[in-house]
């Protein structure tokens, strides 16, 4: 019994930890935007040609974000959101706090699926007052006023002000970047008035939102054909940007998750097996030992079956106790770890059917070979053993 208890549990919390971290990895995917489309500028060329890395070329611009808005162009674009990003250090009396700089839209928070923890988001009126406000993360909050209640506070930047009107809801952190410290401003506001130069006009990134899940591809489709023809390129090949999909990114990790968890759970299996085993060792000294009953039990007259079922039933009986104790710990050891480790632990109400099931036929199976040798013996033999 307690061996299946130990591989019952063991499968259980595997199991469990496996779906807590697929779900915490689709969690932090989703966390940058529902059915979202990344577009990345292109790579850059030095005169002694050396080639930049995707990104380091300055070929979006906002114009680019604002044709990609169109529904005339792109029925299956949801939303836009064209990003200009810089990193400046914000200041608030004697405290500062050097963050990234966002520069965006008022459809940011839609696309990046984002939410408020107070006050208001940017408007197209901010944007086209280039005005200086600002909606800031709980992590920039909390490092430039000592707490989140930072709506109507002010901060410099680059020797102009702004008026935080706005404060994010807590979103946690991707693979690189802590979502909770940013400072979302006006494009207009950060390209004119904070950056400026040549490149004002270009952003670092566009996020596109597509109408629905099942519109991605289509969207996909209608955000390359725009952009290639606004850059006045005719083969994809050449193209001066890149497009990702989240779907790609949460299929690859999922698909790691799964396997490593298939790969956990048959190791935990084979505790299951060793109890499997010494089930059948248990009955089989069982039988040993009671050969005088067994002998008794035949002599009046008990059938072999009889004598088979007496052992199966107290095989399986074992299995299924043992079964029902491991689902038990396996549960609530998935309430008790997360208290002390970081990965949620998702019991999986399949893995404890499973798992008993899986109990009560090693039981019966493992409880066959000591039945049916029971069942062979002679009443005369197992009388007169000793």
């Amino acid at each position: 019994m307690l061996g299946i208890l130990i591989g019952i549990a063991a499968v259980i919390l595997t199991a469990g930890l496996g779906l807590g971290s697929q779900q915490q990895v689709g969690a932090q995917i989703s966390a940058l935007g529902s059915n979202l489309l990344i577009v990345s500028p292109g790579s850059t060329t030095s005169t002694a040609g050396i080639r930049g890395g995707f990104g380091s070329a300055s070929t979006l611009t906002t114009a680019d974000a604002a044709a990609l808005a169109s529904k005339v162009a792109a029925p299956d674009i949801g939303a836009v959101a064209g990003v200009k990003t810089t990193s400046l250090s914000l200041t608030n009396g004697s405290t500062n706090w050097t963050t990234s700089v966002v520069g965006t839209s008022e459809s940011w928070l839609t696309v990046r699926s984002r939410t408020l923890a107070g006050g208001r988001f940017i408007t197209a009126a901010d944007n086209a007052d280039q005005a200086p406000v600002a909606v800031i993360g709980s992590s920039t909050a909390t490092q430039l006023y000592g707490s989140t209640d930072a709506v109507g506070q002010t901060f410099t930047a680059n020797g102009i002000e702004f008026t935080v009107v706005g404060v994010l809801a807590t979103a946690g952190s991707d693979s690189t970047t802590n979502l909770d410290d940013q400072a979302i401003v006006p494009i207009s506001t950060e390209a004119n008035r904070l950056v400026g130069g040549t490149s004002k006009n270009s952003v670092s990134t566009i996020y596109i939102q597509a109408a629905s899940a099942g519109q991605l591809s289509a969207a996909d489709q209608e955000a390359t054909s725009l952009l290639l023809q606004l850059h006045n390129i005719s083969a994809s090949s050449s193209a001066d940007f890149t497009i990702s999909s989240q779907e790609a990114l949460l299929s690859t990790a999922t698909s790691v998750s799964k396997t490593l968890t298939v790969l956990l759970t048959g190791i935990a299996a084979l505790s299951l097996l060793v109890g499997g085993i010494g089930v059948m060792n248990i009955m089989l000294v069982s039988v040993s030992e009671r050969t005088r009953e067994i002998g008794l039990r035949k002599a009046l007259g008990a059938p072999p079956g009889a004598i088979r079922r007496q052992f199966l039933v107290e095989a399986t009986i074992l299995g299924l106790a043992g079964g029902l104790l491991g689902a038990a710990l396996g549960i609530a050891g998935a309430k008790v770890l997360p208290h002390f480790i970081s990965t949620v632990l998702v019991v999986s109400p399949l893995a404890v059917g499973g798992s008993i099931a899986i109990a009560v036929a090693i039981g019966v199976i493992f409880g066959v070979y000591p039945a049916a040798r029971a069942a062979r013996l002679a009443p005369i033999d197992a009388l007169r053993s000793e």
